[in-house]
Order: structure tokens, then C-alpha cells, then sequence
């Protein structure tokens, strides 16, 4: 390794910084399990770049449905379209980098698509959080963003696995011509699954270290994201899905719900339409509801809670209380950290749509007076 990359410092000096070898394969591996980003989400796909989401290090794959574990995968990570990324990690030094790990590698892929049950990369997961202090739900919610609904993110993993769409990829210092050659003749091939290889280079110099990634043997050309939904589209899908009664309910809803100062934001879903009705009170935006072509319009308990006043666990029981008094509608405490969802058809009885707007006039209530609030109840 020859390379050299430069740093102008503060004092308009120009630090050379010499590239390095790693000085193991397990420092490459920690420091991609520390930042998922050296994964180059923005080089992979530049219209709509990868989130990552780490599920777990030496994740087992079986080699038969009662199997515990034959092999052991480097990091197997999810973007933010539930797409299992399999990872795998070796330095340059290393001779089975050309050949060997692509075999390696498609025996994981093989067999994860056919004995992976997404409840056990979920349990995966949830213990990795609990070894490091965190919150599962916060992690994926904050990944998905305010439009994501954290449940059928787990459902979209066992989609993706059923459908054989996932992503391999081929991590070292450096990637050699013929792995990058085989790289491109398996992306080419393969449909839906995706097969890339990043190089992470390390640069040394004075003390300080530069980490710098770069996608190699792409092949396939991401496919840009769907127009925005507006209020015609999304209203003929609920339309066409649900019928007029609940077309009815969510353009009342809609109205109804902007006429109070909340703003529209809508989303990019190819298959899923979403609107957010977002109210912003000085520099805080608070994501009132979310309506879907699915035809449901859901509390975001899970995004609420992050921000006062909801970040109290007994205003967020006083919101529950009148949406539990919307009649047929009767959610359990579980709610308060996820999300509850209800049917447009059930709005369209006159009675609910009553009880759902005061629910919700009481919520942006305490959105713009939350200390007012307070004094209040105390």
C-alpha cells in the first residue's frame, strides 16, 4: 500500500497522511460494527442512500431448518427497506479474499433465505441492544424515520427473505481484480439479490487516522425513488382499496386536520401512500397523525414520546384514554411506546369521527400550551 491522502489543517499546513494496513482483521470488523456508515450507503444507492441498521456480529447460519448454526456470518445488518445485508470481512493480506470467501459467502446467503426466521434476527437484535444499554424500538424507529411503522418493518425482513432479497457484501482494505471481476458477474446475474464489495481504506498520519470507503464492482443502477403522493393519488387508492365510505372519512380527516394549522407531508412509498400532519411549534415539529393508503389513521405514540409534553408516560395515557373513548376502538397500555392504528371505515360512523377530533383538538392543545399543561394537572 502506497496511497496518501492530505489534511489542510487550521494553520493552512497540509498533513500527509500515509495509507496503512489494518493491524487485524478484528479491528475492521469492530470499526464497521461501531460505524455502520463505512458501509457507504450514499455510494451504493445516491438517490435514496442506505441507512443501516446493525443486527448483530457472528450471526449463525444453519445448514438445515433445525440447524443451530454451521457457519458464522462476519455482521449481518438491515437498511432501511428491510434488506438483510450480509457482511463479510477480510483484509487483503488474506489469499481466500479472491476465491474462497465468495463461496463462503453464497453458502450464508443460501441457506439464511431458507432457515432464517425473522423472529430470530429480531431476538439477534433485541439482545445486542440489551448488551449495550439500548432501546430496540428507539433504534429502528429513529432508522425508519417519522413515516415508518416499526412492525411491518419486522414483517418486510420475512418478506425480503421469502423473496430471496438481500444484499452480500464483500468488505477488506482493498479488493483485489478478481474478486471485484466476480462481484460484477454475480450483481449482473443475480436478481433480486445484490452482491457488492467495499473497500475501507486506512490512512495514518500524526497521531490521527482517516477511514475512507469506496464501492466497487456496481453493477446495477438504483431505481429512483416514486413521485411524492399528493392528496388525488392517495385519495383514489384509499378509494380503491377501502371504498367511498372511507375515501370520505380520510379527505374529512384531511381537511379537518390542516384547517388546525398542521402541515402536510407526503410520502415517497412505491406501494404504500403516506401523508404526516405535522404541526410545528417554534422549533419543534411534532408529528400529529399519519394517515396510509392502507386505510388507517395512526397515532405515532412512538415518535410523541420523544418530545414534551408526551414525554410524560401520564400525558400520553390522557391522549390514550380519549382515543380509547372513540367507540369500538379499545387499545392496551403496549400502545403508549408504538403506535395505534384505526380503520377509516370505522370513521365513517359520525359518532367516531366526533371522538377522534376531540382527541386530537386535545392533542394539539397540549402540543402548543405543553406548560400550561403542567400547572394544570399538578
Amino acid at each position: 500500500m502506497s496511497g496518501r491522502i492530505y489534511l489542510l489543517q487550521d494553520d493552512a499546513q497540509l498533513m500527509p497522511m500515509q495509507e496503512a494496513p489494518y493491524d487485524s482483521e478484528k479491528l475492521l470488523q469492530k470499526l464497521l460494527a461501531d460505524y455502520p456508515d463505512l458501509l457507504a450507503g450514499e455510494q451504493i444507492n445516491s438517490v435514496e442512500p442506505r441507512r443501516w441498521l446493525l443486527v448483530t456480529q457472528e450471526m449463525q447460519v444453519p445448514d438445515d431448518e433445525d440447524g443451530t448454526g454451521r457457519w458464522s456470518l462476519d455482521h449481518l445488518f438491515l437498511d432501511q427497506d428491510a434488506v438483510p445485508t450480509l457482511v463479510e470481512v477480510k483484509r487483503s493480506s488474506d489469499q481466500r479474499i479472491r476465491r474462497k470467501v465468495v463461496g463462503q459467502m453464497l453458502d450464508y446467503a443460501a441457506n439464511a433465505v431458507a432457515y432464517w426466521p425473522v423472529e430470530k434476527i429480531k431476538a439477534k437484535f433485541e439482545a445486542r441492544c440489551d448488551k449495550n444499554d439500548e432501546e430496540p424500538e428507539e433504534i429502528v424507529a429513529s432508522l425508519l424515520g417519522p413515516e415508518g411503522a416499526i412492525d411491518e418493518f419486522w414483517q418486510q425482513v420475512k418478506t425480503n427473505l421469502q423473496a430471496g432479497r438481500i444484499r452480500m457484501v464483500f468488505i477488506a482494505d482493498s479488493i483485489p481484480p478478481e474478486l471485484r471481476r466476480i462481484v460484477e458477474f454475480l450483481n449482473v446475474q443475480m436478481d433480486p439479490a445484490e452482491v457488492l464489495a467495499i473497500e475501507v481504506r486506512q490512512f495514518l498520519g500524526e497521531g490521527m487516522k482517516a477511514l475512507v470507503p469506496r464501492v466497487v464492482g456496481q453493477t446495477k443502477i438504483p431505481v429512483p425513488p416514486p413521485e411524492v403522493w399528493d392528496e388525488e393519488s392517495f385519495m383514489a387508492a384509499v378509494r380503491e382499496g377501502y371504498g367511498d365510505s372511507a375515501q370520505a372519512a380520510a379527505k374529512e380527516l384531511l381537511d379537518w386536520i390542516t384547517a388546525q394549522g398542521a402541515n402536510r407531508e407526503w410520502g415517497r412509498g412505491s406501494k404504500l401512500g403516506t401523508v404526516a400532519l405535522v404541526l410545528e411549534c417554534g422549533n419543534a415539529k411534532f408529528s400529529v397523525c399519519r394517515m396510509t393508503t392502507q386505510g388507517r389513521f395512526v397515532f405515532c405514540f412512538d415518535w410523541l414520546r420523544k418530545k414534551p409534553p408526551f414525554d410524560r408516560e401520564e400525558v400520553r395515557r390522557e391522549l390514550l384514554a380519549k382515543i380509547n373513548d372513540i367507540p369500538h376502538v379499545q387499545f392496551d397500555d403496549r400502545v403508549l411506546t408504538k403506535r395505534a392504528r384505526i380503520g377509516f371505515e370505522l370513521l365513517a360512523n359520525p359518532m367516531s369521527m366526533q371522538k377522534l377530533k376531540a382527541a386530537v383538538t386535545w392533542m394539539m392543545a397540549r402540543i402548543r400550551n405543553p406548560e400550561t399543561t403542567f400547572a394544570q394537572k399538578d
